[in-house]
């Protein structure tokens, strides 16, 4: 036999390999990576994709506000942070059973940057010396659970709650804009881009067909927010 021959032989005899068949992902897994994702969000261990809006952080001696500023600074962005939680939660709880690919994706990149606002609102109160909300694993929960029956509403209204709660959130944002200590620039800068993208979403559910969410649904949205913020501002 030639060398050619015993070459091509051996080609010819050469084993196979069959890839491993991959496991499909269920329903256990996907609930399982949210269980991850919500802890943490409550144990402050998320990480921004972004860089802080407000730039390098700052220790509390360099902190410039006085002790009533700066109380009602973290106070302000306790809210901020807390509304997050819940935005993030909210969408999450949407993406997990809707069956719309392009609604599944649109629902986790706003999330995704929601996760960077309530990271920079963490750091920010990391450097008035405060913390989040000690009410945040009730509002979590709440607004996933909400999320989760929102799923089943179909598309436009899906998207309709996507953009009444980046409304309703954009309306708190302009308010803390007044409101906050006119020398907390810190705080400006973020939620002024946190403002940007809540813009930026709501435009786009808009923009991809959301419906008007009925009255009495945007009614009790607006109150679940009143008693979140209120008691947010000092617990």
């Amino acid at each position: 036999m030639s060398k050619l021959s015993e070459s091509t032989a051996l080609v010819e005899v050469k084993p196979k390999f069959v890839p491993l068949l991959q496991r499909r992902s269920s329903f256990f897994d996907a609930l399982l990576t949210e269980v991850g994702h919500a802890v943490q969000v409550i144990s402050r261990s998320a990480q921004a994709a972004r860089p802080n809006p407000a730039g390098r952080a700052l220790t509390q001696k360099e902190e410039t506000l006085s002790t009533e500023e700066t109380q009602h600074a973290a106070g302000l962005m306790r809210v901020n942070h807390v509304g997050e939680v819940c935005a993030q939660a909210l969408y999450r709880g949407q993406a997990l059973l809707v069956n719309d690919s392009e609604l599944k994706g649109l629902l986790y990149q706003a999330s995704s940057e929601e996760v960077d606002h309530l990271v920079w609102c963490d750091d920010r109160l990391k450097e008035l010396g405060s913390r989040p909300s000690v009410l945040n694993p009730l509002w979590y929960a709440a607004s996933f659970g909400l999320g989760v029956v929102a799923s089943k509403a179909g598309k436009p209204y899906n998207l309709g709650f996507m953009a009444e709660t980046e409304r309703q959130v954009e309306q708190h944002l302009d308010s803390h804009l007044v409101s906050l200590p006119a020398q907390d620039q810190r705080s400006r800068k973020i939620v002024e881009q946190m403002r940007l993208d809540e813009i930026a979403h709501r435009t786009t559910a808009e923009e991809q067909g959301a419906s008007v969410l009925p009255g009495p649904i945007k009614f009790a949205m607006r109150c679940m927010s009143k008693v979140m913020t209120s008691s947010a501002y000092r617990l």
